[in-house]
């Protein structure tokens, strides 16, 4: 009631269009429910229809892998700020060595898991690691590894209050004050028949032993949401359309002529259908005259075309799902014939700024940042590495810049000019160049200075002219 009268009070004093109860906003009542309460109801069929769509469309398949392939690549690797430079050599070789053994399930390398969680990040809108302590005798380099949980095994669904005052929400406990404690996860995935686990076992895992990758869109959110909620409808509904213009073309493609008759019973020669089912053929060969019966005729069949509007709706529907995705359309789509360099300059330009925030916000802080702290405190503490004063400056050891995977361009030669003509001004730094390239400098002028070692005592030029061959002098 109170409501009705603010709408009819704001249409007459005016203000906000959006806010009024005019004709064209009559129907548009959206929910004025938290976000959270919008998830604990929804949640769970969103994510089913985006892993759908994903598993059975192929625009939701490439938008999946291409977000994946920009936002990750080969991985987002890390470079220690460590002073010390043997001790940050004796670090990164330890790192290197163990991420060949931090995927519990032994399927991929730590750049793998990045991968896989940047995967169901874009798919169910979240995926959570649980660090996973290791005893000595199993003989990794360092005894951690991460267990991949995805959404499905923390139920939406698990909201209490507990004995101790704590409070459990989606499946997240938090304490008094607001802090994660726990996660009650389930020990079985609840869609998998083929484990043959207690269904609906729960167990409660202390929050420290959990990375929970999130890309919340609302403040106060718990629990992610699909990045294709906004384009599943146009998805499914555009998938309905081709198949149904596909099994049109595909029928009227199997009528070649009609025969029109005035007498049903004195129609050209037939023979019955092979199948059984009692229909009548004509068989047609090529160059085959066929006398008709006076009155009888032939009618070509003329199927109606799909017509100028198929390519055009559909490439207006794309750009929609483009939009609701955040994939540039020829990521989406695989088109490259309306792509020019400008224009995929721009969309890529866009695309990467998107990415970039993406990798610092969620990828980096949430995930990587964690790994690469609980690694180095385990390594310590069981003796693959040796650090003195580590508990006293542990915060200037575990400092680290993460670094991703370069970008290829449209025109890389054009960029590179520019890179080169930019340091050489001092807006940017050597350091900064191959940061962004996803190299660590030291790094690379160590390798740089190592091979020009070896080209001067094996006598090889590269990048100039070759020295001039000397010839012995002839003999006599």
């Amino acid at each position: 009631m109170l409501g009705s009268f603010r709408r009819r009070l704001g249409a007459l004093i005016g203000g906000f269009e959006a806010a009024q109860g005019s004709r064209r906003l009559k129907g548009f009542q959206p929910s004025r429910a938290h976000v959270n309460t919008l998830i604990a109801a929804a949640g769970s069929d969103i994510t089913a229809r985006a892993r759908y769509l994903v598993r059975n469309n192929g625009y939701a398949l490439n938008a999946a892998e291409s977000w994946t392939g920009n936002a990750v690549g080969t991985g987002i690797k890390p470079s220690s700020l460590i002073a010390d430079k043997d001790l940050k050599t004796l670090v990164q070789q330890l790192w290197l060595a163990w991420t060949d053994e931090s995927d519990a399930e032994e399927l991929t390398d730590f750049f793998g898991q990045q991968r896989r969680a940047a995967r169901e990040v874009f798919i169910a809108g979240e995926v959570f690691f649980r660090l996973r302590p290791r005893r000595p005798e199993d003989g990794l380099t360092v005894p951690l590894q991460l267990q991949m949980l995805p959404s499905e095994m923390l139920p939406l669904t698990r909201t209490e209050v507990l004995p101790n005052g704590n409070v459990i929400r989606q499946g997240i406990e938090f304490d008094r004050i607001g802090r994660r404690a726990a996660y009650w996860f389930l020990r079985r995935h609840p869609g998998d028949l083929t484990d043959p686990g207690m269904v609906g076992e729960m167990v409660r895992v202390p929050a420290a032993e959990i990375i929970h990758v999130i890309d919340p869109v609302e403040s106060g959110q718990l629990r992610g949401v699909s990045r294709l909620a906004p384009a599943i409808v146009k998805l499914f509904l555009l998938d309905q359309y081709d198949d149904a213009e596909l099994e049109r073309k595909k029928i009227a493609a199997m009528y070649a002529m009609f025969v029109i008759s005035p007498a049903p019973t004195d129609i050209i020669d037939v023979t019955p259908a092979d199948d059984g089912s009692g229909d009548r053929i004509v068989e047609v060969q090529p160059g085959q005259v066929v006398p008709l019966e006076p009155g009888e005729q032939i009618q070509t069949s003329a199927p109606a075309d799909v017509g100028g509007s198929y390519e055009p709706f559909e490439y207006r529907t794309l750009l929609q799902i483009s939009a609701a995705t955040g994939i540039p359309y020829a990521y989406l789509s695989n088109d490259m014939l309306k792509a020019n360099y400008s224009n995929s300059r721009m969309a890529l330009l866009e695309f990467r700024r998107r990415v970039e925030a993406w990798q610092h916000s969620v990828m980096v802080h949430q995930m990587c940042r964690k790994v690469w702290q609980r690694w180095l405190d385990v390594a310590v503490l069981s003796g693959a590495l040796d650090i003195p004063g580590y508990e006293r400056k542990r915060a200037s050891f575990i400092a680290c810049s993460w670094l991703p995977p370069k970008w290829d361009w449209v025109d890389p030669l054009k960029d590179a000019k520019a890179e080169i003509e930019q340091i050489g001004a001092g807006l940017k730094s050597r350091t900064q160049a191959l940061a962004e390239r996803g190299y660590d400098a030291e790094q690379v002028d160590a390798e740089i200075a190592t091979d020009r070692e070896r080209e001067q005592r094996l006598g090889l030029t590269f990048g100039s002219d070759p020295p001039p061959l000397l010839l012995p002098p002839p003999t006599s």
